[in-house]
């Protein structure tokens, strides 16, 4: 009998949260918490086990007393028992405590064959917690798994297939293994009604910084937390963005060199001289000058071979020469 856990989490609907955009804090009021929807593929996975090989899923999250919903969500989706873990002295924790006190927590309950875990939150997306907690249960590790091939209760050994971006891979692991799972193929399924029922009345544990042993408080919530966020803002829209298709790989230099040049107009490190050719600054005692100056804009101060790095070698060979830089004309 297999002895399977499932770290889950309820998040905000981010399709209905919105962003301050005085503080860039998130506005939740009003907004509805929901089961993280990649933790249900990872429910879905862990039942599916658990209906082929026999055993027990346990679902376990971290949060406040509202979270006891996300958990009954999970019951009648097919879970066996539930576990909060529920305290101020959690609060403003980053994945590291957290991590710390569901490991711990989890700990208390029995040794577990197989972890299952979603493969990021949708209000966090860091994607880290399925890595700390394998570190943290001694557990191996499957990522981004696609499918589960085998499971092996004799050998006690799991088998996995993950999609990669250039092919797909096949991993065995012995237990205790933590897998990530992706959501193609394991789609939550739609309980029934006397499953959903029965998750309305079912106990569920909670455990508290108090009533988990052992557990050191300098881990735990802001103290245990490097994590620190100093600001949250919405992302600055820049300019629109345009396809540069002059006919040719020359032509098509010849643009985004002109456009180059004329990015750097605040620089002011040019000077035109008397004969019409454009000096683009000094450096080690040089002057890079461009011929059949067109552009009358700054650039930065650089050497002639170090400008010819950023622009096509036949352009260079054209357009650049370094002269002495007593020989520099200034003009008007």
């Amino acid at each position: 009998m297999l002895n399977i856990l499932v770290c889950v989490k309820q998040v905000p609907d981010i399709n209905l949260v919105k962003m301050d955009p005085v503080t860039g804090s998130l506005i939740r009021a009003g907004v509805p918490a929901i089961l993280n929807p990649l933790d249900a593929n990872a429910l879905e996975a862990a039942v599916r086990v658990k209906e082929a090989h026999g055993g027990t899923v346990t679902v376990i999250t971290m949060g406040p007393d509202m979270a006891k919903e996300a958990l009954r969500e999970c019951l009648a989706a097919g879970a066996d028992r539930a576990v909060l873990l529920s305290d101020r002295a959690f609060a403003n924790a980053d994945t590291l405590a957290t991590s710390y006190v569901i490991a711990s927590a989890a700990k208390q309950l029995g040794d577990f064959d197989l972890i299952f875990c979603g493969k990021e939150s949708l209000d966090g997306a860091t994607g880290q917690m399925g890595s700390q907690l394998a570190e943290r249960f001694g557990a191996s590790q499957i990522s981004s798994t696609a499918k589960i091939v085998e499971v092996d209760t004799a050998a006690h050994t799991i088998t996995a297939e993950r999609d990669l971006e250039r092919g797909t891979e096949v991993l065995r692991a012995k237990y205790p293994c933590l897998l990530t799972v992706e959501k193609a193929n394991f789609r939550p399924r739609i309980p029934n009604l006397k499953r959903w029922k029965a998750s309305r009345t079912a106990p569920i544990a909670v455990y508290s910084a108090a009533t988990i042993p052992g557990l050191d408080p300098a881990q735990i919530g802001d103290p245990g937390s490097p994590t620190k966020v100093p600001r949250t803002y919405p992302p600055e829209v820049g300019a629109k963005g345009s396809m540069i298709d002059e006919g040719s790989t020359e032509k098509n230099v010849d643009r985004l060199f002109v456009i180059g040049v004329l990015a750097l107009q605040s620089r002011h490190d040019i000077v035109l001289a008397a004969d019409g050719r454009l000096i683009l600054g000094t450096h080690r005692h040089r002057t890079v000058v461009l011929d059949d100056a067109g552009v009358s804009s700054p650039f930065e101060r650089i050497d002639g071979q170090e400008l010819q790095h950023l622009v096509h070698p036949v352009h260079a060979r054209k357009r650049l020469h370094v002269m002495p830089i007593d020989d520099r004309v200034h003009g008007n």
